[in-house]
């Protein structure tokens, strides 16, 4: 009991502890707690295979002087907007109306050779987007283009628009020499040339790996010469033992 004060009342008695309230009831255990299968681990979550980057396009050497200049992100840029690995409908169409174009080669060594051919226009074909090819017309009979494919296939071509868009185009990859009979069994509705100094033996197909544009910022506007008496007059005539003739002197051992 309690005083008026409220305060506990002191007796003589020990004080007695409320007991447990007791159940007939079982005691049942909870069954989320015990089960009589083994625990079973939780699976570790199993990550997507991740693909490695694709490397960079180019060279060690042009990687190592980008960093060296400040320009990687802006060739990152050009790598990710403008390097194809195939020629697309527009640079198709772009090669249709080509006339010339440039082509590099080099031998086993890594000695270089840059060479020039012409033709009709399209003369170098987009057989799909992966493959060009262009007849070998006869030349001075070196052989120095394809002698240095035989030994070593990488290539790269330049075409430049000097006369309409005034822009280039980059074709990289691997050549191999074919023989006419061969290219025409697998591609039927190759054309046939009627002239003979066009009449080819061989031709040269190109296993695309890189194709890229070439800006024009440096790329001069020219004109065509218009047909005319003026214009024959420049041109080479077969009186000329070699074409062009010895314009810089060598064959009459000039110093």
């Amino acid at each position: 009991m309690t005083t008026a004060e409220g305060k506990l009342a002191v007796t003589g008695e020990p004080a007695v502890q409320d007991e447990p309230a007791v159940s007939d009831e079982p005691v049942v255990p909870d069954k989320a707690a015990v089960s009589d299968e083994p625990a079973v681990p939780d699976e570790p979550t199993l990550m997507e295979p991740q693909a490695p980057p694709a490397p960079r396009p180019g060279s060690a050497g042009e990687h190592a002087l980008q960093k060296r200049f400040g320009t990687a992100d802006r060739a990152d840029r050009f790598y990710a907007e403008q390097t194809l690995a195939h020629v697309n409908s527009a640079m198709r169409e772009f090669l249709a109306r080509q006339e010339m174009f440039f082509l590099a080669t080099a031998d086993a060594s890594g000695a270089c050779d840059n060479s020039f051919r012409a033709g009709p226009p399209g003369f170098l074909r987009a057989l799909d987007e992966r493959t060009l090819a262009y007849p070998e017309y006869r030349g001075n009979g070196v052989l120095a283009s394809m002698g240095n494919i035989e030994e070593n296939p990488r290539v790269g071509i330049l075409l430049v628009d000097f006369f309409r868009d005034r822009v280039g185009l980059h074709v990289n990859g691997r050549a191999r020499v074919v023989e006419d009979a061969e290219m025409r069994t697998a591609h039927p509705g190759l054309p046939v040339e009627e002239a003979p100094g066009r009449r080819t033996p061989v031709w040269v197909e190109i296993t695309v790996e890189e194709a890229y544009v070439h800006c024009g910022k440096y790329i001069p506007r020219l004109s065509r010469v218009r047909e005319g008496a003026n214009a024959e007059a420049a041109l080479p005539t077969a009186r000329d033992s070699r074409k062009g003739g010895d314009y810089f002197g060598a064959a009459a051992g000039r110093p």
